[in-house]
């Protein structure tokens, strides 16, 4: 199931609720759950993340020396102790056909380069006569998980072992490719040898980068030509201060927004999380509704990808509607130039154009829609003006906000909530 780049990629991800634990039996309740629920509204990607392949793995961090689960040729298969249906040999291809008979696309997480356990056996290197040591650049690790080396680009086995493993993905129907450990630092060689390799695969697989740990924009023009999407941030979690500072971030970034590459401010922390999680305990999302309201606003006026982290058949009915507000997914779909326009302290001004129109009275021609997002970020609430002109609107315009669906005279104030925002849409008036 081809994954739609043109707009957003939105979906579920394993991370937030089940960290690097979780199984096959509740990636499929999520899946379902999502099919029955999310996908009329466009949400269509499921996310098995990190570990699959660590039959011991486990909540609040990475074991040392894990036992990963290779095939002969050092290629991670999923631990049939978590995922049985991946025994025998089958692998990730019967879960990602039962998701794929749901409906959805079918993703997994992959650290970036070679199993160090594959090194230490020296493995074959699949249709070569090379090994996984000749592949392994072993100065190369990442500071944050013990599963892999880098690569050693200046050797042919490197791209072998990239287009080996990425076929075995390709022939078990995945769909999306999250690549870890990539842009913090930036690994250039290796985010082109893995776009190559996917290439090569002749599967249409999108590949989504991470962690953006201070990813500067002078990268834009190599990401485009690799990746699908590419994260802006660290791990945004269940706290204020995460949301807070994709702000400045996604004032840098939304202004790069373009089908077929989007900046991620990553995945949403909202409903029922950290159920073995590698943060924090069993819990749902600490962020207040108005924080969540104003992460989920951010997010589409800014266009970055959806991917929900909440364990969704125990998510509440608040959460689930404010991921299924359709005037609000709008944004998403079909809108452009979406901006910050001003920020004043605590007062900040988005806006965005829609890119479809709708319709209007009878025998009246559809306009497109304009859209602002007031948001305020300090702690207490705050009375203000929304005011179109601002963000170089004229003309008349009926509003309607887009939360509460109630409709607005913006001559007069409104109260915005601590951390909270009014979404507003602007129809042309005659």
């Amino acid at each position: 199931m081809q994954v739609d780049t043109g707009t957003p990629p939105m979906g579920w991800n394993s991370w937030d609720c089940y960290g690097p634990s979780v199984t096959e039996a509740e990636v499929l309740a999520n899946a379902e759950f999502l099919a029955q629920h999310l996908l009329p509204h466009g949400w269509n990607v499921v996310v098995v993340d990190i570990q699959w392949y660590e039959p011991t793995a486990r909540a609040g961090g990475y074991n040392d020396d894990p036992p990963v689960e290779l095939d002969g040729f050092g290629r991670q298969l999923p631990a049939p102790n978590r995922f049985p249906s991946a025994a025998g040999g089958a692998g990730f291809g019967p879960l990602a056909a039962r998701v794929h008979e749901l409906g959805l696309s079918f993703g997994i997480h992959i650290m970036r380069g070679i199993p160090r356990r594959a090194v230490e056996l020296d493995l074959p290197i699949l249709g070569t006569d090379w090994t996984a040591t000749d592949a392994a650049d072993t100065s190369s690790v990442c500071t944050w998980n013990p599963d892999n080396y880098g690569l050693d680009h200046d050797h042919p086995a490197a791209q072998a072992y990239y287009d080996a493993q990425v076929a075995q993905f390709a022939a078990w129907g995945v769909d999306f490719i999250k690549a870890d450990d990539m842009l913090a630092p930036f690994h250039d060689a290796e985010i082109a040898a893995y776009a190559e390799a996917i290439r090569r695969s002749g599967r249409p697989i999108v590949l989504s980068l991470s962690p953006g740990t201070g990813l500067d924009t002078a990268h834009l023009d190599h990401l485009r030509a690799n990746a699908a999407m590419w994260r802006i941030s660290d791990d945004l979690w269940d706290r204020w201060e995460d949301v807070l500072d994709q702000f400045d971030r996604l004032a840098r970034w939304a202004p790069t927004q373009r089908p077929g590459g989007w900046a991620d401010a990553d995945m949403l922390p909202l409903g029922r999380i950290g159920i073995r999680a590698e943060r924090g305990q069993d819990r749902p999302s600490r962020l207040t509704a108005d924080e969540a309201r104003t992460l989920m606003t951010l997010w589409v006026m800014a266009r970055s990808p959806l991917m929900f982290g909440g364990d969704l058949p125990s998510t509440d009915p608040d959460t689930l509607a404010l991921l299924t507000n359709p005037d609000v997914l709008e944004i998403l779909k079909a809108s452009d130039g979406g901006a910050q326009v001003s920020r004043d302290g605590d007062a900040v001004l988005w806006s965005a154009r829609a890119t479809r129109p709708a319709a209007r009275a009878e025998g009246a021609a559809p306009v497109p829609a304009l859209y602002l997002a007031a948001f305020h970020l300090g702690d207490q609430a705050s009375s203000a003006v929304v005011d179109p002109a601002v963000a170089g609107i004229a003309g008349p315009h009926s509003a309607t906000d887009l939360w509460s669906g109630e409709a607005l005279d913006l001559t007069v104030p409104v109260t915005i909530p601590a951390h909270g925002v009014r979404l507003v849409r602007l129809d042309p008036q005659p």
